[in-house]
């Protein structure tokens, strides 16, 4: 029988070829848009990818860059004790003298006669930084319920002179006050709304000595207890801040040390020793004593380093028979160095540090001596009272009578105390 035939004369298998080639461009449509999606989705991934990678570099890259938090501090990062002196007479000094209620007359230059003032107004200005601009209120707010102590002679006396009289004027009369105990060898100011102290122990060779009493310190024969420390220490041993020094007062060839106690029945044992090996001595027992009492995580350590003298004008170009007498003007010269101040005893500082650091004990050194050794015209020279003002027999004879060792307040020590200031700021 014949195939039925459509109208038109179409047939049926030419109906079902044209629905197949519809069928097959659908399928190709189909997997077109799949392969576009695909194509599409592919082209976000890498996109994407790049994007993440680009981003995560950078992240990356900020956080090995980002220092950790201690070489953000200032004393970090910039050597504080190298730069220069800047006269700079708008602000500086930071206290005036007649104005500190606990100035003392030693160290009141313009009290006692002193004319010339430009000593009040040089400024420290290291080579890679900036000194933190000293702020009282913030450091009585560090101070809070705690004890700063400056332990050592009558030049970190000065200093601490020179704190107390940076803090007085932020202080009203009725909240702060002064008081001498054990014999006149601590010296207390307390700033009572804060709970805080700035203290002076009289402690000249830090050991124990027959130059103990802040007084009655002048003897002909001087000795130490080299090996006796307790005495002094048990005053402050609970202390925040400890601020030591100890040079001055060691200034001879040898000295004659002790072993034993002064009051025992044999008196001791004593021999000469010679310089330097007799301060090593005395320092060993004083870090010995601080490993085993101080409270690492509680006190902070600081050393002031040899405050420079100035009793030979011709180490300067100035006249042999000169001394700080008469000064005006810093050295100028970088670098400059005196013959008084001793490398030998400087290095036995460092050596007794660095054995205290490899034992987990950090002391920090305030390394005043070369900053210290330019500021010639510092001194108190003949304007000063040591027990008695000078007669005026002793101000004619300046070679003899002028004070070339301590500092004028306001003045050099006032920036020793503004590098403390910046540990303190960084603790």
């Amino acid at each position: 029988m014949a195939a039925p035939q459509l109208k038109n004369g179409s047939a049926l298998g030419t109906s079902t070829s044209s629905i197949s080639v519809m069928a097959s461009f659908m399928t190709m449509g189909i997997r077109s848009s799949f392969h576009s999606l695909v194509a599409l989705l592919l082209t976000f991934l890498v996109v994407a990818a790049v994007y993440v990678t680009q981003n995560g570099g950078n992240q990356l890259v900020e956080e090995t860059a980002t220092p950790p938090r201690s070489s953000n501090l200032l004393t970090s990062r910039c050597d504080l004790f190298a730069g220069k002196w800047v006269f700079d007479n708008l602000s500086y000094p930071l206290y005036k003298e007649q104005e500190c209620s606990f100035m003392s007359d030693q160290l009141a230059c313009h009290k006692f006669g002193r004319k010339d003032l430009d000593y009040q107004h040089w400024r420290w200005q290291p080579h890679q930084c900036d000194i933190p601009r000293f702020n009282a209120t913030a450091l009585l707010e560090r101070l809070r319920n705690k004890r700063l102590v400056y332990v050592g002679d009558s030049l970190n006396r000065g200093q601490w002179v020179s704190m107390v009289c940076l803090v007085d004027s932020a202080i009203p009369a009725e909240f702060k006050s002064q008081k001498h105990t054990v014999n006149g060898s601590l010296i207390v100011f307390k700033a009572h709304a804060y709970n805080a102290t700035i203290e002076f122990y009289w402690a000249p060779l830090l050991v124990e000595s027959n130059s103990d009493d802040p007084i009655s310190h002048r003897v002909p024969d001087r000795i130490v207890r080299v090996q006796g420390i307790e005495k002094h220490a048990k005053y402050w041993t609970d202390a925040d801040i400890l601020v030591f020094n100890s040079y001055l007062w060691w200034r001879r060839s040898e000295m004659k040390a002790m072993w034993g106690s002064f009051t025992g029945p044999d008196g001791g044992i004593v021999k000469a020793v010679k310089m330097p090996r007799v301060y090593e001595m005395a320092l060993q027992t004083w870090a010995d004593w601080l490993e085993v009492h101080i409270n690492r995580t509680k006190t902070k350590l600081f050393f002031v380093s040899i405050s420079p003298t100035h009793q030979e004008a011709q180490e300067w170009g100035g006249s042999s028979e000169g001394n700080c007498y008469g000064e005006t003007d810093p050295i100028l010269k970088e670098g400059y160095r005196g013959r008084a101040t001793c490398p030998k005893m400087m290095r036995v500082v460092d050596n007794v540090l660095d054995g205290l650091k490899a034992r987990g004990m950090n002391v920090q050194m305030i390394n005043i001596t070369q900053l210290t050794e330019y500021r010639k015209e510092g001194h108190p020279s003949i304007y000063r009272k040591q027990w008695e003002p000078l007669t005026d027999e002793q101000r004619l004879n300046p070679s003899s009578y002028a004070d070339c060792i301590h500092w004028c307040l306001p003045g050099v020590p006032d920036v020793w105390n503004e590098l403390l200031y910046a540990y303190i700021l960084d603790l």
